[in-house]
């Protein structure tokens, strides 16, 4: 897909998801939050190629020794303000001591590239407001921030 001299970006395949459950697990630990769940690779393995048109899409950050240091998640979903779709963000990490190498952007173009393929004019997606470093790498994007709160509800 895309990649420099020390990375590249590719689509994530189901061999890649031991890598990814673990890339999860240490986006977590670093965003302070609980740790995924323990059926983590059943669960995205479903979402991610259990269908012809998987609900979740993700790419990953490959050396080129092979070792996977970072991953983003991407999904369709609505604005009722705008009346269309657009691409949500759920997640981009790289690993500690692989952030400042210019693989981030790879991330970001990859799941930008998706949404123009889908269609869709605009890529979504929040930060914690502590994480000062993702908000510098954003503006220095030309990303736009919005003050919001995000809540979550738990059901049943």
């Amino acid at each position: 897909m895309t990649g420099t001299g020390s990375a590249r970006v590719r689509r994530a395949r189901v061999a890649d998801l031991p890598h990814v459950v673990q890339l999860v697990s240490e986006h977590a630990e670093y965003e302070r939050a609980a740790p995924p769940p323990t059926d983590l690779a059943r669960r995205l393995e479903t979402l991610l190629f259990g269908s012809e048109t998987p609900r979740l899409r993700c790419f990953v950050a490959e050396l080129a020794d092979g070792e996977i240091i970072g991953y983003a998640t991407c999904a369709p979903e609505l604005s009722t303000w705008d009346g269309a779709e657009y691409l949500h963000m759920d997640c981009l990490f790289l690993r500690d001591g692989h952030r400042g190498l210019k693989v981030g952007p790879l991330l970001v173009e990859a799941v930008v590239a998706e949404a123009h393929e889908l269609g869709l004019g605009q890529v979504q997606w929040q930060t914690p407001p502590w994480n000062t470093d993702a908000i510098r790498f954003y503006d220095r994007l030309g990303a736009q921030a919005k003050e919001k709160l995000r809540f979550h509800l738990p059901v049943g």
